[in-house]
């Protein structure tokens, strides 16, 4: 329904950044008929770029607040007045979260839409825009040594001594000798290099374990890297994350 052709989803690179490692998580979604005034008290508490109006079962739009300035408030209409589907930006743009980002570039500039609704196996799941491309840092390459707590199986969490390979505002990579499997929630603990707070981030185990060991070292037990979506991230560690990021890290294409 909301897939942009047939071509089967691309697996994920991690030498290369794609889509999730660059969207806000979580999608906002109303029906046509809410009131501007509605829409707009949401989208603000929400803190969301846009909301993606379901106007009929095939039928989607966005709500900006540039639909707002130039549609209503220039137009001196009463928002009260106004559903949000007849000021919604059509057609709304969907992309895969394990695509490319620069599969997001070419279809921001060859469709002239600044955002970009991320979905998963058909379901909105994220939001990508045109700013995130500028302003957010690529996934980068980092050497952070940290511990993961399975919430799941045990009383209290165990927990795990890891590293984290491959660091973004809203995921990682993660080398350790556990290897979990998709969809296990954990808690991610580490210190940002320089950085004095701790932090610790609840997750979502998001790709099958890759073994990356070779198979007749006896030395030390082959390592399994972990794809770890953030969850509930605090808008304040999102930012901490970002901003050591741009300052610190390499962008993962440059690993050798």
């Amino acid at each position: 329904m909301l897939s942009k052709g047939n071509d089967p989803p691309m697996a994920a690179n991690h030498r290369d950044t794609v889509v999730a490692h660059m969207m806000k998580p979580g999608v906002v979604q109303i029906p046509g008929d809410v009131s501007v005034t509605e829409a707009a008290s949401l989208m603000e508490r929400e803190r969301m770029p846009c909301l993606l109006v379901k106007d009929t079962e095939s039928s989607y739009g966005l709500m900006t607040p540039r639909d707002i300035v130039r549609k209503v408030v220039a137009q001196g209409l009463e928002p009260d007045a106004i559903a949000v589907r007849t000021i919604m930006t059509q057609p709304v743009q969907f992309i895969e979260y394990d695509r490319l980002v620069d599969e997001a570039s070419t279809l921001m500039m060859s469709s002239g839409s600044p955002i970009l609704i991320v979905t998963k196996e058909n379901l909105p799941v994220g939001v990508l825009t045109v700013r995130d491309l500028i302003l957010s840092p690529q996934r980068g390459a980092v050497q952070i040594p940290a511990v993961i707590q399975v919430l799941e199986g045990s009383d209290p969490p165990r927990e795990y001594q890891a590293v984290i390979v491959q660091l973004s505002h809203v995921g990682a990579l993660v080398q350790s000798l556990l290897s979990l499997l998709p969809d296990t929630p954990v808690l991610l603990s580490f210190s940002l290099p320089n950085f004095v707070t701790p932090l610790t981030i609840r997750g979502t185990v998001v790709a099958q374990p890759v073994r990356i060991g070779d198979a007749g070292d006896t030395v030390r037990p082959p390592q399994s890297t972990t794809e770890i979506q953030f969850s509930d991230l605090a808008p304040s560690d999102q930012s901490t994350i970002k901003a050591w990021m741009l300052q610190n890290a390499t962008n993962s294409r440059d690993v050798p």
